[in-house]
């Protein structure tokens, strides 16, 4: 006899029970599926082998056109058929006809990014700076060129790009040199170096003394944000550029010109900072205000939204200042209690690695767990592996030949204006934050 259920031997078409009430059906041979409610087609590479041998060779025999890719959501993106490089092609034709896989292809999404949908006029755009960035030249080269076409809008900066940005507005020169020189050598010499970059040592003691005769100047004797100590920096290597007839060649000087505000988030960390620390011994009352850098970066992420607008980063490098900039937004929604959702674009280039949990490799997605991203946004995030003097050139020139220049937001003139705002919505969020006791009494509901 049969056993119930059983049909005729080899068949995979059957029936096979309703086993617990709920009827199960075979599939047919080749289109099994790991994932419920999946079928995989006879040509995908999880199906039966031999059959796609042989549908291979009927088509080759056939001279039939493989076609099965036409159909599948994973094969729509730009087939990679690149014309070839004979020397005429420019920049954007690189970058959109070859930069097609790999970092090459986050470069292109990051070009495209920024100025398909970054320098739209309704967008803010904060920059940040880190790594030796101007003694490679890139302010002269690429920074001053996005601050004058609009395309920058306000900048956070490690006070050492500040500072070697400067030996360039005073005349002074740095010279390309070779990173296999002798230190000790080099020491001897009364040459410095910043890997292949060589300086005569005498152009820090020149920086450094231009720095110490502005800062005791009676506009300096205050507490100031670091945009406003800049800002007085710029007006004065501007003036000191014009006195050489050396053109443009600073970017705190074009940075004072176009009214963009540079921020430096531990100003004590570079040698304009110390300079100003030396000059407090002797009784200078210039005093760069950490409160006034959180607070006047928080409005003016602030008041581009609340003016209709979106808010948009470029993030060169990583370190600090990138943590600067993304902490916009948590000082708005988390500390002010101000509602808002995040920054709207996020891009950056960086060769830092995210798994080892420093803050210069993370990524876009772990910024949205902190509010820094709107989520919203994320599919206009990229991050771009790549070494910033690579990449910062090739961005610079894709954009000034694709879009036109964008009138200056000027918001160094506009800072008072913001803070006005960010301390209304600060009132009608709560005002004041909670008082130490009720801190405390709230502090067992969060272990």
């Amino acid at each position: 006899m049969k056993k119930s259920g059983k049909g005729k031997k080899g068949s995979r078409n059957r029936e096979l029970g309703t086993g617990n009430g709920k009827k199960v059906e075979s599939r047919p041979r080749g289109m099994k599926s790991s994932r419920p409610g999946k079928t995989i087609r006879r040509s995908s590479a999880a199906g039966p082998k031999a059959d796609q041998k042989r549908a291979a060779e009927e088509r080759e025999q056939t001279g039939v056109q493989h076609t099965s890719h036409d159909t599948s959501r994973f094969l729509r993106g730009q087939r990679i058929d690149p014309r070839r490089i004979d020397g005429t092609e420019r920049v954007t034709d690189l970058i959109d006809g070859t930069f097609l896989a790999y970092n090459a292809a986050r470069l292109r999404e990051a070009c495209q990014l920024f100025t398909q949908k970054m320098l739209e006029p309704d967008v803010t755009i904060g920059m940040t700076l880190t790594g030796a960035l101007t003694p490679a030249g890139l302010g002269m080269a690429a920074l001053i060129p996005l601050i004058e076409a609009g395309f920058v809008d306000w900048i956070i900066s490690t006070g050492a790009n500040l500072y070697h940005d400067t030996h360039f507005g005073l005349g002074l020169a740095m010279h390309r040199g070779n990173a296999q020189e002798s230190d000790v050598v080099l020491r001897e010499e009364g040459v410095v170096r910043i890997y292949d970059i060589f300086f005569d040592y005498d152009v820090l003691l020149s920086t450094d003394a231009f720095f110490r005769k502005i800062i005791q100047g009676p506009e300096f004797q205050r507490p100031m944000s670091s945009a406003e100590f800049h800002h007085l920096c710029g007006k004065y290597v501007r003036e000191r550029e014009k006195a050489l007839g050396i053109g443009q060649k600073s970017l705190l000087s074009a940075a004072y010109a176009s009214a963009v505000p540079i921020y430096t988030l531990s100003p004590g960390d570079s040698s304009i900072g110390m300079n100003v620390a030396a000059l407090a011994l002797d009784g200078n009352r210039c005093v760069i205000d950490p409160n006034a850098d959180v607070n006047e970066t928080a409005s003016i992420v602030l008041g581009a939204k609340r003016g209709g607008g979106r808010s948009g980063v470029l993030i060169v490098g990583g370190g600090s200042p990138k943590n600067f900039m993304l902490q916009t937004e948590p000082q708005i929604q988390e500390v002010l209690g101000i509602d808002e959702k995040g920054h709207d674009f996020f891009l950056q280039i960086t060769d830092a690695r995210p798994d080892t949990g420093g803050l210069s490799g993370a990524t876009p997605a772990e910024a949205v767990s902190w509010g820094k991203i709107d989520p919203d946004r994320l599919p206009d995030a990229v991050v771009c592996y790549l070494d910033s003097t690579v990449a910062l050139p090739l961005l610079t020139s894709y954009a000034l030949a694709t879009r036109p220049k964008r009138p200056l937001r000027r918001l160094y003139d506009r800072r008072r204006e913001l803070m006005d705002l960010l301390r209304d919505e600060y009132d009608r969020a709560g005002g004041e934050p909670k008082v130490a006791e009720d801190a405390d009494a709230k502090l067992p509901m969060h272990r």
